[in-house]
């Protein structure tokens, strides 16, 4: 399983899913550009010590990124999709792709996703911040897939 955030340009959001990669054991792809500074204070701040911690993979391009997906399916996230993450079987390979905070992704990488899932919402409300909704639909995949790290024993 892997996560990929294309052009995000919040970083505080590539913090919390940095730090959420680390502690999840999952590589984060970031499709470059970014709407920030990659070293950014916020981005800092929001993986605070985890940044050691997380397999970090940056592309300058979505071409880039393509050419190293491997034949592995790419999941998109996406308020125009018509499948819910909740009827969806994950697979150990899948890599779950989230937009830009801002204008999600454009309908090049919209066509080129294997699937497009939506998170179910409230009438007239429009999404979920990037972050809480990537943990979301990570959790359900690593909970289908048994991905999740083993706890350790208690001392």
């Amino acid at each position: 399983m892997r996560l990929a955030l294309y052009q995000p340009d919040i970083a505080p959001n590539v913090g919390t899913l940095l730090r959420l990669g680390a502690c999840l054991g999952v590589p984060v792809d970031i499709i470059e550009p970014c709407g920030f500074p990659f070293g950014a204070k916020d981005l800092k701040r929001a993986v605070m010590d985890y940044a050691a911690a997380a397999d970090v993979t940056r592309h300058v391009s979505w071409q880039e990124f393509t050419r190293h997906k491997s034949g592995k399916r790419l999941i998109l996230l996406s308020t125009k999709a018509d499948i819910t993450y909740t009827d969806f079987t994950f697979t150990e390979s899948d890599i779950l792709l989230v937009g830009r905070e801002s204008a999600g992704v454009p309908e090049t990488v919209h066509d080129a996703a294997d699937h497009r899932l939506l998170i179910p919402m409230t009438e007239g409300l429009r999404s979920i911040n990037v972050a809480l909704s990537a943990a979301m639909v990570l959790g359900e995949a690593l909970r289908q897939t048994a991905g999740f790290p083993k706890p350790s024993p208690s001392l």
